[in-house]
Parts: C-alpha cells; structure tokens; sequence
C-alpha cells in the first residue's frame, strides 16, 4: 500500500514541477509564489484538520522543523540556480533518497534487501542520467555547496516526514505547522527583497540627480546632449518587461500548492508503512513525469543520456513494486 501512496504522492509533485516549469518563464517574484505555494498548503490543511478533527498533540510540532527544512531546501535552490550550473544543482536535486537510505539506517537501523537495495541503485542512477549534463565536470561547479545544501535539506524533509508518523504525530496538523512555519519564512524573504529593491531605487534614484546636479554647474560640458538627457532620466528609457503583479503571484502560487499539499498528505502514510529510502527515491520519480511533459508538451528533443535514465528509472520501479 505504501507504494501507491508514494507513487500518487510523485504524480503530485510531477504536476508541481510542471507548473513551476512554466512559471519559470514568467516575470514573476519567486519569494511571493513561494508564499502562495505554502500559504495555500496552510489553510488546505487547517480545513481538513478541523473537518477530520485530527488532534493537536505535542508531536505535531516537529511540523515546524519540517517547515524550516523545506524552507532553507527551497531556498538553497534557487540561490544555486541563480550563481551556480542549473544542470549540476539539478544532479543534487535528485540525490536526497541516497541522503535519506544513509540516515534511515543510523537513526532506525533501516535496511534493503538485495532486491530493494538494487532497485534503489537502478532508480537514482536514472534519475542522475535524466538530470545530468555533459557540461559539467571537476573545473565547472558553480553553485555546488548550494547544490550540498539542497540535496541535505531536501532529504532531512524526507526523514522529518517519517520521525513525524513513528512519534504519532496527526498528519494534517503536521503539515498545517509546516506549511504555517514555511509561510513565515517566505514572507520574510519577500518583505526583505522589496526593501532590498527600494534601497537599490532609492541609490539610483540620488545618483541621478547628483549627475543631473553636477550638469548644471558645468554647462561647458562636452557631454552630447542625448548623452545628458540620458543620464539624468529624462530621456526615452528602454523598454523593460513588466512582471506579474503581487495579487496575482499570491494567487498562482496559492492554486500550485493545491498539487504540494496534496503530494505531501499523500507521502506522510507512505512514510509511515513503507522504507523510508524507497518511499524517497519512489516521490523523487516525479521528474519523469516533468520530462514527458518537456518531450510532448514543449516538444524538446530526449538526448540518449535522458532517454537512458528514464529506461532505467522505469525497469527500477518495476524491480522495486516486485519487489514490494
């Protein structure tokens, strides 16, 4: 059974995945999509909380650290996207189930049989082909400490996730915790960025009036005039791409976390019945789903390096629902 919930569970975060691709392709705050994306998942499971009347019990606070994890896990990928190799942080991406397997084994003594354990293999050497880039190697690794980051928080989420079922932590209490704990975080992220971008304004804004100053205490200048009226801002600026207002970020981030509530309510009773490491590497096959998405929906090209991950990540599900 835990199989279906972490396969429904990857079908639901492939769906996330796919919405973020195309959101990447709009002018869009990060930070206040994040928000929605997470004050969204709050009040889904605030509601259903109330509705099922789950109890608030003392372990469902480890939904805090949950929230901090996926927070810093969310945010050290984006920053490694920003200053790093987007084809080496994504490799990272898809490394927490091995981070997972590792501390599942010290914490709880988890172990795989010989069937699980090369089902395992098979399934993160696809995803690590699926990911990979010819372009990287030992002299190219821009952004891979972010890439570290990435891959550790993102499977402390993982193992946080299961603690939260051994300790008898209410499922959807948890998550609204998380996601209340992430919403905080991502506010402030966005707060601090807009007073970021205002001080940058406000600095550009006093260097041109001290260059439009300046101009008019020497008026022998041999600065052209289209030159000068540049300048000081008064001139025909270029043209600059409008971004999506705040209202409706907050909106589209809201309706994407509708499919990462969903993926994470499901994840939580495979954490709770399966292997942990299995029921990691399993959610962390929804970047099959986002690459048929590319091949039929973008109509990009499969090299023969993600052709061959994909074949292998697909006979390891098989190997690995055998074997279950």
């Amino acid at each position: 059974m835990w199989f279906l919930f972490a396969a429904a569970s990857a079908l639901c975060f492939g769906l996330r995945g796919i919405l973020y691709q195309w959101t990447s392709q709009r002018p869009i705050n990060r930070n206040l999509l994040l928000l929605g994306v997470y004050a969204s998942g709050t009040l889904i499971a605030l509601v259903a909380a109330a509705f099922t009347g789950q109890a608030w019990t003392k372990p469902v606070w480890i939904g805090t650290l949950l929230g901090l994890f996926s927070f810093v896990s969310n945010a050290a990928m984006y920053k490694g996207y920003s200053v790093g190799k987007a084809s080496l942080v994504a490799m990272f991406t898809g490394l927490p189930p091995v981070v997972v397997v590792l501390f599942a084994y010290v914490l709880w003594g988890e172990k795989l049989n010989s069937s699980q354990l090369a089902a395992f293999v098979v399934i993160v050497a696809g995803i690590l082909m699926i990911r990979y880039s010819n372009d990287i190697s030992l002299k190219n690794l821009q952004g891979a400490h972010w890439g570290v980051i990435t891959m550790l928080f993102f499977g402390l989420t993982d193992l946080s996730s299961k603690q939260a079922t051994l300790i008898g932590a209410a499922t959807l209490p948890t998550l609204a915790l998380m996601y209340g704990t992430g919403s905080l975080l991502f506010a402030a992220a966005w707060l601090l960025g807009r007073k970021q971008e205002a001080f940058a304004r406000a600095a550009l804004r006093a260097g041109r009036e001290e260059a439009a100053a300046g101009m008019e205490e020497a008026p022998d200048s041999p600065v052209p005039a289209a030159a000068s009226a540049v300048a000081v801002g008064s001139g025909p600026a270029p043209a600059i791409a409008r971004g999506w207002s705040s209202g409706r970020t907050l909106i589209w981030g809201m309706f994407v976390g509708i499919t990462n509530v969903c993926g994470m309510i499901l994840a939580m009773p495979a954490f709770a019945a399966g292997v942990t490491g299995l029921v990691s590497v399993v959610i962390a096959m929804n970047v099959v789903l986002v690459l048929f998405y590319a091949r039929f929906g973008l109509k990009e090209k499969f090299s023969r390096l993600e052709s061959g991950g994909l074949l292998l990540a697909l006979i390891g599900i098989i190997v690995l629902r055998l074997a279950a």
